[in-house]
């Protein structure tokens, strides 16, 4: 069957170890989908100039962050790679006229490993990853999903890791489970209805239509994976919240899921 395709805010590095209701949905997330042949995570952590993909027999676990406890450190997700996945993403980005490069050094870095520790914790599914370009911006990181959206209907399961919101900035003084403020709530509301409605103008030109869109995306880089995700799912991408709660009061950690209008993705919403 036709997997969806999904963005989900992996948040800060700690989310397996803290007490949240991004964690407890994510840990019942995997639950709700049919079993992926490979998951393809499309990570904030991974910048390049052109789209590129990994291509390892098994996953390193890249601990890419300093100064958190010693437990985190300790975690591995030694998840088998899928090199056959890689080269069919190249051969389909590739002919959407756009360059794509193939790693076959890299592992995962906490923007894949984090949330499939708890979606996936057997690590027995094949992974790989595909980075960003932040210098690109969000249309371009739709038109990576739009030519890599055939991927879903040979059971590979795409996943946007990113942030809802991002401006860490404001993340001092807050502890894990404080309300988000009002400009923040702000921006997540407008995202949401233009997701629902599929006005993806908008969505694209978020940083001049969006209330506080530059402060809650400083950078672009924790946004770009849910254009890629929503992109996989075709040219009318109908848009499922299956998620929204906050962190530190400043990130937000709302999950979606993509489908075509007429797909049958048999992922049912979560509570929020």
């Amino acid at each position: 069957m036709t997997m969806p395709s999904l963005f989900l805010s992996h948040g800060a590095p700690t989310l397996p170890l803290t007490d949240t209701p991004a964690r407890t949905f994510l840990r019942e997330a995997g639950a709700t989908l049919p079993r992926p042949r490979a998951i393809l995570v499309v990570s904030a952590h991974w910048e390049t100039a052109v789209p590129t993909v990994n291509a390892v027999d098994r996953n390193e676990t890249i601990h890419d962050f300093y100064g958190f406890p010693r437990p985190l450190y300790d975690m591995r997700y030694p998840a088998p790679g899928a090199p056959d996945v890689a080269a069919r993403v190249a051969e389909l980005i590739k002919a959407d006229g756009l360059a794509c490069q193939i790693d076959t050094k890299r592992g995962l870095d906490h923007g894949a490993w984090v949330p499939l520790i708890l979606m996936y914790p057997q690590a027995d599914i094949p992974v790989l990853q595909l980075s960003v370009q932040p210098h690109l911006g969000p249309a371009h990181a739709l038109r990576v999903g739009r030519a890599i959206a055939g991927l879903r209907a040979e059971g590979v399961l795409i996943i946007g890791s990113g942030s809802f919101t991002h401006d860490l900035s404001e993340f001092r003084g807050h502890d894990v489970n404080d309300p988000a403020p009002d400009w923040v709530n702000a921006f997540a509301d407008w995202f949401d209805e233009r997701l629902r409605d599929q006005r993806l103008a908008d969505l694209i030109d978020y940083r001049r239509q969006a209330p506080y869109g530059a402060k809650n995306h400083p950078t672009e880089e924790h946004l770009l994976p849910l254009y890629t995700a929503m992109g996989a799912a075709g040219e009318h991408p109908r848009a499922t919240r299956l998620h929204a709660s906050a962190t530190y009061s400043i990130i937000r950690m709302d999950t979606y899921a993509f489908s075509g209008a007429n797909e049958d993705t048999r992922m049912e919403p979560a509570a929020a």
